[in-house]
């Protein structure tokens, strides 16, 4: 944060002027620029599906609930719930099972990082004799593109295989490269990101999405003011992010590779600044958009400080053994993008409830 604070406004509006405008889909193997459509993402669905984890106070997730513990308030209103299923690992019908997905960011982390991040993911990929409880696929994320790969498996040692045939490209945008690198590394993330919920809007069930990567920058900060322009154009990049997860039944987590060394820094908790739903173009910032705003407004996790890739991978993946599928309908709007707070609540004392913090109705 401290190298925006030196950059001169005019150098910085020049930087963010890209950054800023509504993001386009990423070209990779599988998709092509121009896959996730408008119409669709900003269409006017009336239901809402809601992926719910509870978990106890020792990060345990609590199967067992019924549809009575459950209580949905929009915009503390309460909301009935549609349709309620209960779903365990052990129980979990094929056409509403849960993928996991595995991105390796090679843009926002260090070589030397990736390679321990590789044998940290081999890890846990060979657990269990390479016995994977829950379909798994890996993307990497370059700045040459994001190679998706469409066959999720439970054949952890083959993935593992697969992982050593992938040559861990060099970066060409790095961390030292000033306003304009982190700029670049910005858009081509949540380029990536596009992409990424695209795909995964192809295909059934509910998908745990890991990002393991120390997160794009946020690009905001004191007197880091935007241009109505720009304040627009991140507005509806939050909007239609926020439909593409949601459509495609997908919640994202953040792990941040560079563990107890970073653990310490304002860089980490930052994102905490801008965890409440934007309401508005006049309030957005860039800082919106950062990897762990997004992974824990989808109901996601955004884990740091731990040394443990292995260790954190398997704690979000642990969201999967059991679950809730709660559906809504979606509240009426007056106009187009109106924000609406989701808070779904349990009745027993001590337990916490995560899942998408909010949505943006159409009338």
């Amino acid at each position: 944060m401290q190298i925006l604070f030196r950059v001169p406004m005019l150098l910085l509006c020049l930087s963010l002027s890209a950054v800023a405008q509504q993001i386009e889909p990423a070209a990779t193997s599988q998709i092509q620029p121009g896959a996730v459509k408008a119409s669709r993402l900003g269409s006017a669905d009336r239901q809402i599906t809601l992926d719910v984890v509870v978990t106890d106070r020792s990060n345990m997730v609590v199967p067992g609930l019924q549809q009575q513990d459950f209580t949905v308030l929009d915009n503390k209103q309460p909301s009935q719930i549609l349709s309620f299923q209960a779903e365990s690992a052990a129980a979990m019908k094929p056409d509403a099972g849960v993928e996991v997905v595995l991105v390796v960011d090679e843009v926002n982390t260090t070589f030397q990082r990736v390679a321990y991040e590789r044998t940290e993911i081999k890890r846990f990929l060979g657990q269990n004799g390479g016995k994977l409880v829950h379909p798994v696929s890996l993307v990497y994320f370059t700045d040459a593109g994001t190679q998706i790969q469409t066959n999720p498996t439970l054949d952890g040692n083959g993935l593992s295989a697969a992982f050593d045939q992938h040559e861990t490209a060099l970066r060409t945008i790095t961390r030292g490269t000033g306003i304009y690198g982190a700029e670049d590394r910005t858009q081509l993330s949540l380029n990536a990101l596009d992409a990424i919920a695209a795909n995964e809007a192809t295909r059934p069930g509910r998908k745990i999405v890991i990002w393991v990567s120390p997160g794009w920058p946020t690009l905001s900060g004191p007197h880091i003011d935007l241009t109505l322009k720009q304040a627009q154009g991140v507005f509806n990049s939050v909007v239609k992010i926020s439909a593409a997860l949601r459509q495609a039944r997908m919640t994202l987590y953040s792990v941040d590779p560079l563990g107890l060394a970073d653990a310490g820094g304002i860089r980490t908790t930052y994102y905490e600044e801008f965890l409440k739903g934007l309401k508005k173009p006049s309030d957005a910032q860039i800082g919106n958009l950062a990897l762990q705003v997004i992974a824990t407004q989808s109901g996601g996790l955004a884990l740091y400080g731990s040394n443990s890739i292995t260790g954190a991978i398997n704690r979000c993946v642990a969201d999967a053994n059991a679950f809730y599928v709660l559906t809504i309908a979606a509240a009426p709007a007056d106009r187009a993008n109106d924000y609406h707070d989701l808070n779904v609540r349990v009745g027993t004392p001590g337990l916490t409830v995560r899942t998408r913090t909010g949505y943006y109705a159409e009338p």
